[in-house]
């Protein structure tokens, strides 16, 4: 089954990457594996066994190196102010070995540029853009500078060319990967933003709908009170349950809304009533049939409640329609059971893979997490896809939505 899970912190919307694991651990140890092979192939070949320059060499190598392993643990500050520091202790180095003029195969090594280049692609991935503007060439020219720092030849040219090559490889993919992170956080901004103006849409007709019901309960207080005042107090009461009923409700939907700006155009509100006419179209466009159970009352749902699950039948059924390839049946059930609403849109078409760049399901989630409830999705017993939505009847305090995503088990 997918479930709905918090995500780690993602980089903020300003363009500042924050603080992300880029590696999960396999590709860490990988990483390392790599660095230290290096060091030690360049040891093997006598380069850090030179009088003078050769511990030089191999404090630096280490140091670089160090900082590459643990590179994928710090955050967007940490990372280009210290790609900074080995950069310009690696230059030192070269400008030390070019005013030595020892041998030239002493200034040719492996380790330090292969740890540097990773920085390098790092740094352009996450950093933060004031300190990767000065770290990024600075790392670049860290990289090139180091075979052509004792002597200019054809090799150490050479040398210094495939250097160059990898350093701009590396930046291309470091930019080319922020890049991708930026256009995925303005369609997740835009997402959000989206869900919250359905939110500000339903917010008119449930005003609407709950003070509409208080006016004709006082009304009808009114005009009872003089030929049977015994049963004003009890229609009291009742205006002052649906008042805070609706006090209440407005403070969750208000809650959701309070990051959307903007004009909102308004429409009707879609509930569980809704549903019968969602499964119906549904089926009336051909292809698959659909079939709807409902078990429970319904009455005295909060409207978030109900315009929520209207919107999972909605989105499986969208899903059905885009990814259910030779189905044939839809299974709606909804089924009110205590203090908890739930929504199964199953269908017997063949199990697809559920695509993790797709954002109905996530949006869903978070609107589902608003309301404190759950959405589940997934291959069914027998063949087939299932989202399973579960709902609080009361619904829970609202808070700051956290975002979600959506991960296979």
């Amino acid at each position: 089954m997918v479930q709905a899970a918090n995500e780690a912190p993602t980089p903020t919307a300003t363009g500042e990457p924050g603080h992300t694991q880029v590696l999960p651990v396999t590709g860490w140890m990988l990483l390392a594996g790599c660095l230290v092979g290096l060091v030690v192939l360049d040891s093997v070949g006598g380069l850090y066994w030179i009088e003078y320059s050769g511990p030089a060499k191999l404090i630096g190598a280490l140091l670089i190196v160090a900082l590459a392993v643990v590179s994928p643990r710090l955050d967007s500050r940490a990372l280009p102010v210290a790609a900074c520091v080995c950069a310009v202790g690696s230059l030192c180095l070269s400008v030390w070995f070019h005013l030595e003029m020892v041998g030239s195969s002493q200034s040719l090594g492996f380790a330090e540029p292969a740890a540097l280049t990773w920085l390098l692609l790092l740094v352009a991935r996450r950093g933060k853009p004031s300190w990767a503007a000065l770290a990024v060439p600075l790392l670049g020219m860290a990289i090139v500078l180091r075979p052509v720092s004792v002597s200019v030849r054809q090799s150490t040219t050479i040398i210094a060319l495939l250097f160059a090559l990898a350093a701009v490889t590396a930046l291309g993919i470091g930019l080319g990967m922020r890049l991708l992170l930026v256009d995925r956080r303005r369609q997740a901004a835009a997402l959000r933003l989206e869900q919250r103006t359905e939110f500000a849409r339903d917010l008119h007709d449930f005003v609407a709908h709950h003070v509409t019901g208080i006016v004709v309960q006082a009304q009808g207080a009114q005009a009872i009170a003089g030929r049977k005042p015994e049963l004003v107090p009890p229609a009291l009461r009742r205006i002052e349950q649906a008042g805070s009923e609706a006090l209440t409700s407005m403070r969750h939907m208000v809650g959701m809304l309070r990051d959307a700006d903007g004009e909102v155009t308004l429409t009707p509100l879609a509930g569980i009533g809704e549903v019968h006419t969602l499964v119906e179209e549904f089926s009336a466009v051909g292809g698959a049939r659909a079939r709807l159970e409902v078990e429970g009352t319904f009455d005295d749902l909060p409207v978030e409640v109900s315009t929520t699950a209207h919107r999972v039948v909605m989105e499986a059924l969208t899903n059905v329609r885009k990814h259910a390839h030779g189905c044939t049946e839809v299974r709606v059930r909804v089924d009110r059971s205590g203090e908890r609403l739930t929504v199964r849109v199953s269908d017997d078409g063949r199990s697809r893979h559920h695509s993790q760049s797709g954002f109905g399901l996530k949006g869903l989630a978070e609107r589902v997490g608003l309301i404190g409830g759950s959405v589940q999705a997934g291959p069914v017993t027998g063949g087939g896809w299932g989202v399973e939505a579960t709902l609080p009847v009361s619904p829970a305090p609202a808070t700051a939505p956290a975002k979600t995503k959506v991960a296979a088990t």
